[in-house]
């Protein structure tokens, strides 16, 4: 099945301090279309959203930004922790003025949205967390590292090229940083206080992810309910967006 993919602009912000690049939504919609926010994973920028944020661009007024230290946006000197990201999306959602909006994450994205749910609940009115991490019984980076390995081969070889520059562009030391951050982040404390209606997704072939640790983050979450995408790995987002679409459409329509 074909589906219309929709034009995207690049936006800069000032929020918190830092200049954050944004890919925004460039079509005409109606102004009380459902605003989406695309939050990336670990290290990679929003630029691996983009599958996903085209496809959503024709229905939905679409947000995807660069969150400082990564991609194209402003890489302070500073390496800003768990809830620094996560503030920095609160302050950065008063500068695009947007009061509450759904939230979609990926990795390490699913955790950055749980922790501005838990900090500032009023932004957030539903939360799709594709290939939430780290799974506690793993939480080493030997494991993960050989996880992700796995991973590789089931997701688009182009992938690479989008990791690598964006590897590149943040650099080794926040690399490190980032990666410490992920595995030191209690998630499965936090998952209970998040209120809204959430979708975790997971991918059928996702060995960072396992069925066993996906259902425990849903029955975790007061509102969670779980769908498994036969046939993909971790990073849906990118490899199958037509597929994670319409997961998170028909998640959209229930009330």
């Amino acid at each position: 099945m074909n589906r219309r993919k929709g034009r995207l602009a690049s936006h800069y912000s000032i929020a918190n301090g830092y200049n954050i690049h944004t890919r925004v939504s460039a079509e005409p919609v109606p102004a009380d279309a459902p605003v989406i926010v695309l939050v990336h994973g670990l290290v990679i920028s929003s630029r691996y959203m983009v599958p996903t944020a085209e496809l959503l661009a024709p229905n939905y007024r679409v947000y995807a930004p660069d969150l400082p230290g990564y991609g194209e946006s402003e890489k302070p000197a500073h390496l800003l922790t768990l809830p620094e990201l996560a503030e920095t999306l609160h302050r950065w959602m008063d500068e695009m003025a947007i009061e509450r909006a759904v939230f979609l994450g990926n990795s390490l994205g699913c955790q950055k949205i749980v922790e501005l749910a838990v900090r500032h609940p009023e932004r957030v009115e539903r939360a799709i967390l594709q290939g939430p991490t780290i799974d506690r019984h793993a939480r080493n980076f030997p494991i993960q590292f050989s996880r992700i390995l796995i991973d590789s081969p089931h997701e688009e070889s182009s992938q690479v090229f989008v990791q690598l520059y964006d590897y590149w562009k943040a650099g080794f030391p926040r690399i490190v940083h980032t990666i410490r951050m992920a595995l030191e982040d209690p998630i499965e404390q936090k998952l209970p206080q998040v209120k809204v209606p959430t979708l975790v997704v997971r991918g059928s072939l996702d060995p960072v992810v396992p069925q066993k640790w996906a259902e425990e983050v849903t029955r975790l979450l007061p509102q969670g309910q779980l769908k498994v995408i036969p046939g993909v790995a971790h990073t849906i987002n990118y490899s199958a967006p037509l597929e994670l679409v319409r997961v998170v459409e028909a998640f959209l329509r229930e009330e």
